[in-house]
């Protein structure tokens, strides 16, 4: 197993449906699962004693659910990256799980290598949501927008709109930093402070505010 593996854990209840991800996984040399939960509790346990780099959440699951689990899990263990994974295609269910800092919202019925390049892209540090639910997220940082009155483009610098241009076109940290010429510490540095302006926990977040404010349409000059 090489090196650079990204290191998984599959979240669900249904034992037909985690079997089946762990051999499609177990198929790409660049995965490894490395733990296999049937409920909430379980999978934090799991992440707390393996730090994984993914897991692959399902939302209804006995005693502790889904979206109660990425909360916890994005809040103590920020270095695992949450893709829900999930039967419903329910906008409430999308919202919610990105509330709760899911990196990714993916239905059970999408295409294996949509999954795989999901593991990828969020353990890169971006996100993939389901093409049926983004009018629907759309919709929710609108209603956000017009309640705070603070997320309003003439309050952003330069710098700020230049790194939402970025996010919106799915770059990760790294080439962000190659673009602009920074460090990455810098570039960390700038998001947190970018995040906290606009009014958003992450970079999912912020990639989907910054596509509802019409971002990511030319590709920016670095500053």
């Amino acid at each position: 197993m090489s090196e650079q593996s990204i290191r998984v854990v599959v979240a669900d209840d249904h034992d037909l449906f985690r079997e089946g991800l762990r051999q499609l996984l177990e198929t790409i040399p660049s995965v490894q699962i490395v733990g296999e939960a049937s409920d909430g509790q379980e999978a934090i346990r799991l992440v707390a004693d393996v730090q994984p780099d993914v897991i692959l959440m399902d939302i209804n699951m006995p005693r502790v659910d889904g979206l109660r689990a990425t909360e916890y899990i994005v809040k103590h263990y920020p270095e695992t990256n949450v893709i829900v994974l999930t039967m419903y295609q329910d906008d409430e269910y999308a919202i919610h799980a990105i509330r709760a800092g899911a990196k990714s919202y993916l239905l059970k019925n999408s295409r294996s290598d949509e999954v795989i390049e999901a593991i990828h892209v969020a353990a890169n540090g971006g996100s993939t949501i389901d093409a049926a639910l983004a009018p629907a997220l759309m919709r929710e940082y609108h209603r956000l927008l017009t309640k705070t009155p603070s997320n309003n483009q003439s309050h952003l610098s330069d710098r700020e709109a230049t790194l939402l241009r970025l996010l919106a076109n799915g770059y990760n940290n790294r080439q962000i930093a190659d673009q602009l010429d920074l460090a990455e510490s810098t570039v960390k540095n700038n998001l947190s402070s970018l995040f906290q302006k606009i009014g958003v926990r992450d970079r999912t977040q912020a990639a989907l505010y910054a596509i509802s404010q019409g971002f990511g349409a030319r590709q920016p000059e670095a500053l």
